[in-house]
Order: C-alpha cells, then sequence, then structure tokens
C-alpha cells in the first residue's frame, strides 16, 4: 500500500508501482489504466495525486493517451512520427476516464515466477514454494557428478545429442511403469517440458496450421503458438476429457495437425482423461491423420493408473512430454519427449538447430535420482503434503464464497469467485498478491469469473480475508 511515511510522495510511489507493473507486464500493452475516480478510491488518495501519477508514466513513455477513451499501456514500438507524448494534453483526459478491466497475459504470470510482488503466499503461482522440493539428496546427486574425474569427462566436452544415455535408460524404464512403451533411442531429453513442446510444433507444423487446444488450458501454451502463427482451434475440456464433437467438426471443416493435451490432472480443471474418452480420441487421429503431443507434465503427482493417450496408442500417433521442473529441481530445466520412432530423429534436428545438446551434468544427476528412488519417494512424500494443503484451501475458499468448477484434484483448483478476476487481479496486486484470471486460459482472452488456485499456496487464512474484501468492492 502507499504510505505518507515514505520519504517518496505519494505521487511517486504509485507511478513507480506502476511503471514497475508495465516494465514486467502484469500490466500489458494495450491494458487500459483505471479511472482517476477509480484508481483515487483504490489507493486511498486524492485524484490530484492519480492525475500527476498518470503525468508522469505518460512522461516516461510508458503510457498513451486516445482522445475520449483514456489511457493504455503503450507497447515497445515508438511514439508516432517520433512525437514525444503530451503530458499537458493528457491531464483533462484522465479526469473523463470509467474503471476498466485490466487483463493479465501469459508472460506476467510466467514473469511473476521471478518478480513476486511480495514475500507473501502467491496464489496465483504455477509452481511448488521452493521449501516444498528441497531436499537432501539433490546436493549428493550433483555432488557425485563433480568430482575431478567425472567433472573432466562431462565439462570437456559436448554431450550426446539426444540426451545422456544413462537418463534416457532410466526415463524409458521409469515410463514402464504408467505403461507407455518407449525405449532410450524413442527418447529426446530437452531444456525443460516447455522447450518439449516447442520442439514439436517447430517440427511438424508450419504457420498458419490449425492446431486443436483444449480450454480452457494452459496460457503458455495459447501464447507460444500464437507466436509462431499458428491457428488456434480451442477444444473445450470436460470432466471426461476434450469434447469430442467440436473435435470432429474441427476435423470436417479444417484439417487440424496436431492435438495438444494435458491427460491427467489438467490444468486449470484438474480434470483426468477417462478410457473411453481416450480411445474416441485415438480413432479421430487415425480417421483424420493428426498427431497428439501429451503433456504429462503432472505425472508426478497422479496415480500410475490414470488414462494416458500414449500408454493405449502405443507412441504412434502420439508423443509424450514430461519434465521435473514442478516437482524436483526448477533451475535443473530437464524435460523430455518420448515419440514414435518415425519421427524421432526430426525432433532431434530441431534441437539440434536451436541447443546443439542438453546440460550431461544435470541429466547425470537426475538419472541417479531416478535410479536410487530418491525421485520416487520425494513425490510420495509431496502428494501427502499436497493433499493436506488441498483441503485446507478448498475450505478457505468455500467460505469465503467461491465454488469449484470441476472437483478438486492435483496442483490446482478451478474457482468461481463470482466477478471480474482480471479487475480483481489488479486489485489484489496492490495487496500484494498474484492472481491467475480466468481469462488467461482462453485462447480469445473473455471475460471470466474463473481463476486458478495453487492449492500449495492457497492456505493462508490473511489472503482469504483480503480477496473477501477487495471483492465486495467491485
Amino acid at each position: 500500500m502507499l504510505t505518507r511515511t515514505s520519504t517518496q510522495s505519494l505521487t511517486g510511489q504509485l507511478a513507480d508501482r506502476l511503471a514497475e507493473r508495465i516494465r514486467t507486464r502484469l500490466l500489458p500493452p494495450g491494458a487500459r489504466l483505471p479511472s482517476v475516480r477509480e484508481c483515487a478510491r483504490q489507493q486511498g488518495v486524492s485524484p490530484y495525486t492519480v492525475v500527476a501519477a498518470y503525468d508522469q508514466l505518460l512522461a516516461q513513455g510508458l503510457v498513451e493517451a486516445r482522445r475520449q477513451r483514456g489511457f493504455y499501456v503503450r507497447d515497445s514500438a515508438p511514439a508516432q512520427e517520433g512525437r514525444p507524448p503530451n503530458p499537458a494534453a493528457a491531464a483533462p483526459m484522465v479526469m473523463q476516464m470509467m474503471a476498466s478491466r485490466i487483463p493479465a497475459d501469459a508472460s506476467s504470470l510466467i514473469r511473476s515466477m521471478f518478480h513476486r510482488p511480495s514475500d507473501k503466499p502467491q496464489p496465483g503461482m504455477g509452481v511448488f514454494p521452493p521449501d516444498w522440493m528441497a531436499s537432501t539428496f539433490m546436493p549428493t546427486a550433483v555432488r557425485r557428478m563433480t568430482s575431478t574425474a567425472a567433472l573432466q569427462e562431462l565439462s570437456l566436452q559436448y554431450g550426446e545429442p539426444a540426451g545422456d544415455m544413462s537418463l534416457r535408460r532410466s526415463l524409458s524404464q521409469k515410463l514402464v511403469g504408467i505403461n507407455v512403451p518407449a525405449s532410450p533411442e524413442q527418447i529426446v531429453t530437452t531444456i525443460g517440458a516447455t522447450h518439449a513442446l516447442d520442439i514439436v510444433s517447430r517440427t511438424l507444423l508450419r504457420a498458419g496450421d490449425p492446431v486443436m487446444v483444449e480450454e480452457p488450458g494452459w496460457a503458455l501454451e495459447f501464447a507460444r503458438l500464437e507466436a509462431l502463427g499458428m491457428r488456434i482451434l480451442p477444444v473445450p475440456r470436460r470432466a471426461d476429457g476434450p469434447d469430442l464433437e467440436v473435435m470432429a467438426q474441427y476435423c470436417r471443416l479444417h484439417s487440424p495437425k496436431l492435438f495438444v493435451s494435458v491427460s491427467v490432472l489438467h490444468n486449470p480443471t484438474g480434470y483426468s482423461l477417462t478410457p473411453g474418452s481416450a480411445h474416441r480420441v485415438l480413432k479421430l487421429a487415425n480417421e483424420h491423420d493428426f498427431h497428439i503431443v501429451e503433456d504429462d507434465t503432472y505425472s508426478h503427482l497422479a496415480p500410475e493408473h490414470a488414462t494416458r493417450l500414449s500408454a493405449l496408442d502405443g507412441l504412434q500417433r502420439t508423443i509424450y512430454v514430461s519434465g521435473f521442473a514442478k516437482i524436483l529441481a526448477p533451475n535443473w530445466r530437464i524435460g523430455f519427449l518420448a515419440a514414435p520412432p518415425a519421427l524421432k530423429e526430426r525432433l532431434l534436428e530441431t534441437k539440434l538447430l536451436a541447443t546443439l545438446t542438453s546440460p550431461t551434468l544435470f541429466e547425470r544427476a537426475l538419472s541417479w535420482c531416478i535410479d536410487q528412488g530418491q525421485l520416487r519417494r520425494h513425490s510420495e512424500r509431496v502428494r501427502i503434503r499436497l493433499d493436506g494443503a488441498r483441503g485446507r484451501a478448498v475450505k478457505l475458499a468455500m467460505s469465503h464464497g467461491c465454488t469449484f468448477a470441476s472437483e478438486p484434484a492435483g496442483l490446482f483448483g478451478w474457482v468461481d469467485t463470482g466477478v471480474d478476476t482480471d479487475a480483481l487481479t489488479q486489485r489484489m496486486l496492490d495487496q500484494g498478491y498474484l492472481l491467475a484470471p480466468g481469462s488467461l486460459f482462453h485462447a480469445r482472452r473473455p471475460p471470466s469469473t474463473m481463476m486458478r488456485i495453487n492449492f500449495a499456496t492457497s492456505q493462508d487464512a490473511a489472503f482469504w480475508k483480503v480477496f473477501s474484501k477487495v471483492r465486495s468492492e467491485l
């Protein structure tokens, strides 16, 4: 909150706060700033203070004035015809502004992982808190790989393009436990699961190609495919799986090249695919000749018997993707894909063009963690802890007037707040809390009353008290 005891003026504090949100894209390009009256009410300051703060942002080139419409965050392009903004002309317009929705975007949510708005628990985060992933076996694994002899071997030459063979063997054996048949030769390691998804897209698609993606879905996947120039075909996600009628219609009208799916513990709903739905998806893929990339990022939190397309298909039309950032070591940046033999070399060529190889030291350390059973035991401990956190977070959310659109499962809850969550997100940022508004999880970013919560970071009663107060003011 703004404070009158600071050595900095209220105008300066407000301008700095908004400038920081613009630079970190928590206020993305094109977002409309709230009206002077609304901003003054939110911040507990006079309208004059808000006008002065907006003038500073205009002078810095961070916002632009649009006649009769208000103030908007500028993109990175230079001012038209090289003319600087005119603060004097802007002040009268500020007074005419009305309250508006200010959406967050996918990159703002990702950036928040590195620039948290405060030290408070952040319900909008997409990862476990660091203390949940702390272990003693990971430092041990790294020390084993950094003995003088091992370090000489690993540091003085490039690793294998497809990834360290010891890790690929470990992964192949691990996949046996979930009935995904992948030999070490079918596996390619990557710089995280997102990199694996990107390799698949760049290998199988060209700009303008139609791609089916589950909706609601992972915000970054929509943004990534859009940046590559793909035509996104949103497929509604239901409790049993994707909407098969919509998929069939897309197949008839658009001949999609790829379907991107999170079969197990879907983000953000927590849904898991049923066997009947899985068989019908695979039937469509065979009839209409498209591939499926199955993102199993949350496999470590799910039961082994969960239905997976890659297991039923035997990696014929499916490409299996997973990683370890969500459960073990975000900074190790290790993911992988398992592909049909006919596609493996094409996927590897795409990796080579981007990164040549991946870091052998951490790959071998991870292999040791898997082979020694450390990853399995660690995952079990996290699942037990998450079960308790989920129960507490659900009770708090429901006691503060929220409802769950889907049965709570996994790391995330899909919550209906009853108010516009884009507006709610900006208000909660003022209180030091980051939310993940529902519009982020849709391709076209429609207004939404939904938000995704992280059960591990939503157990704080203080957050829910602030949430209720702010929501009541909207």
